[in-house]
């Protein structure tokens, strides 16, 4: 390619970029907890959605028959309350926020799910639409489906699922303690672990059900006390945030000789605070993570790692969400098509639209709003053994696949019944 070419090319993507940046952004407004007990949690996801917009503009921004238009992020600290959490929305439909993303709790999104569809309904030119990105409470799309709600993580049956499936195959676990949040999420959560296990490992013994106040306990050396009274060999715990770094800290220092299955055991501080007692021990059941695999097949996840902490450096940001990447360049995807931002041509583009990269694919279910993707239960490692390439969050401990679920073995029946608008 001469010189000339290259330069015109260059000013042509200048320009571009320019005129996106240019134009009416268009906006997406996060309900978090951004302070208090839950903050680094919140945090996280801001880190990564925030990269997946800065990609998005990089590229030229969203294209629209009008021209390009970039997206930009609007957050709202719900400080984890749901008033607080509609208060924030109606905060969002006073900007004209036209999408609603939120995540860190089942109960928040079930009243965000129901505030916007009594909006969508008061107020038909100015409809939202709500993208979750973590709320796993399988009822999200089940009997409280609905058209305006699309999430972009595995459910919590699904989770479940994958890790009662390695459960299944280790004939040490005898007695099995569930500890969870008392809420929604973690009340559902142990009755799929009872189930599943009923129905996979009949023999094994519920050694212990407990739930514990959300975002309360400071120190859960008492439950530690409990679970090992119990003799129970295997944990299952949804737990996230500060309240599972704080339960595995306190296993550790109580000596605690169990396994832990965990929905979010690989970052948040987790891997750190149970160090070398983890080893071998802790799992984490997600749609990704850094070790997926070796060689050069795998040289694009790699590449997405890298790129997410040359962004964000510092040892304590280091926790990436796929998911989170993937539902952005999705609803970019959909607004493309649809054309236009309005948010019932936008999820009418959304269902069934499928995703796909050189490491991961995953589709839009247009029964339920709920995404397909593989899932992977990986298992805690010392990097200095040489198992797995990159640690967590500095602490030089990382996850190595252990079993991988594809897309048609993570998958879970659904019993909505949508009800989509005239």
């Amino acid at each position: 390619m001469s010189s000339l070419k290259r330069f015109l090319l260059g000013a042509l993507a200048l320009s571009c970029i320019g005129a996106a940046n240019a134009a009416e952004p268009i906006r997406l407004g996060m309900i978090e907890g951004l302070s208090g007990s839950f903050a680094n949690a919140g945090n996280a996801v801001v880190r990564n959605i925030q990269l997946a917009i800065e990609n998005v503009n990089a590229r030229g921004g969203v294209k629209l028959p009008g021209g390009a238009r970039p997206l930009a992020l609007v957050t709202y600290d719900n400080k984890q309350g749901v008033e607080e959490s509609l208060i924030g929305l109606r905060h969002m439909t006073d900007q004209r926020v036209g999408f609603i993303l939120q995540g860190n709790s089942s109960a928040v999104a079930a009243a965000l799910v129901d505030g916007i569809e009594k909006h969508n309904q008061r107020v038909p030119d100015q409809r939202l639409l709500f993208l979750n990105y973590s709320a796993v409470d399988p009822a999200l799309t089940n009997e409280k489906c609905s058209f305006w709600h699309f999430r972009f993580d595995a459910n919590a049956d699904m989770r479940m699922h994958a890790l009662t499936e390695v459960i299944k195959g280790d004939s040490s676990a005898k007695r099995v303690y569930l500890i969870g949040q008392d809420y929604s999420f973690g009340q559902q959560l142990a009755r799929f672990a009872r189930a599943q296990l009923a129905k996979k490992r009949p023999d094994i013994a519920i050694a212990g059900d407990e739930l514990h106040p959300i975002g309360k306990i400071k120190d859960f050396t008492p439950y530690i006390v409990k679970i090992k009274a119990s003799g129970a060999d295997t944990v299952i715990t949804g737990n996230w945030g500060n309240d599972l770094t704080l339960l595995v800290k306190a296993a550790k220092e109580g000596g605690l000789n169990a396994k832990f299955y965990t929905f979010y055991g690989n970052g948040l501080g987790a891997p750190a605070a149970i160090g070398e007692a983890g080893v071998g021990r802790v799992r984490a059941v997600a749609e990704w993570h850094p070790n997926t695999g070796q060689g050069m097949k795998h040289a694009a996840s790699d590449d997405f790692y890298k790129a997410f902490r040359k962004r964000y450096p510092a040892p304590e940001d280091d926790y990436v969400h796929l998911r989170m990447h993937l539902m952005i360049d999705m609803l970019v995807s959909a607004i493309e098509k649809a054309k236009t931002t309005e948010a019932a041509a936008v999820a009418r583009a959304l269902e069934g639209a499928r995703y796909r990269n050189d490491f991961h694919e995953a589709t839009m279910r247009a029964d339920d709003h709920q995404l397909l993707q593989p899932l992977y239960v990986s298992v805690m490692r010392k990097v200095s053994d040489g198992s797995v390439r990159f640690d967590n969050e500095g602490s030089g401990y990382g996850f190595k696949t252990e079993r991988y679920l594809p897309l048609t073995e993570a998958a879970l029946p659904t019993s909505c019944k949508m009800k989509r608008p005239g």
